[in-house]
């Protein structure tokens, strides 16, 4: 019997694992970053496209800061396991830039959704001479 206690240890937590969903990740509904940005995914359908609005809490023009659209697409691949690769565009409605944003959607240990995110924005600028200052 000393033998068999193993192997049913190893049965049991094979069988329950299997039987246990991870929790899967939307990116419906209002994010907020550590600096006071946030946005709002309305819907993801069914191809993983998705649009909504992002109002930002940092930037550098000094006209007034405005909601602005975004549009994206999420990974709907049967690798994905609930934790989605996505990315998104935000056309700026006070400037005349555009920031990319690539992330992952997580759940923590905890199972808060957390997004992981980088980005690039590319500024207008008046010739090509000054195209090395125009993305960040």
């Amino acid at each position: 019997m000393v033998q068999a206690t193993p192997f049913l240890l190893v049965l049991f937590l094979a069988l329950g694992a299997h039987g246990l969903s991870a929790k899967k990740c939307l990116l419906t509904g209002r994010w907020v970053n550590d600096l006071g940005s946030n946005m709002t995914i309305t819907t993801v359908n069914a191809n993983g496209d998705f649009a909504g609005s992002y109002h930002t809490a940092v930037t550098a023009t000094s006209n007034e800061i405005k909601v602005s659209p975004l549009q994206g697409s999420q990974q709907k691949g049967p690798n994905q396991k609930g934790q989605p690769t996505f990315g998104f565009t935000v056309n700026w409605s006070f400037s005349d830039s555009i920031t990319v944003f690539t992330g992952q959607c997580f759940v923590d240990d905890d199972g808060k959704e957390i997004l992981r995110t980088m980005w690039l924005l590319r500024s207008h600028v008046e010739n090509i001479k000054n195209d090395w200052k125009a993305t960040r």
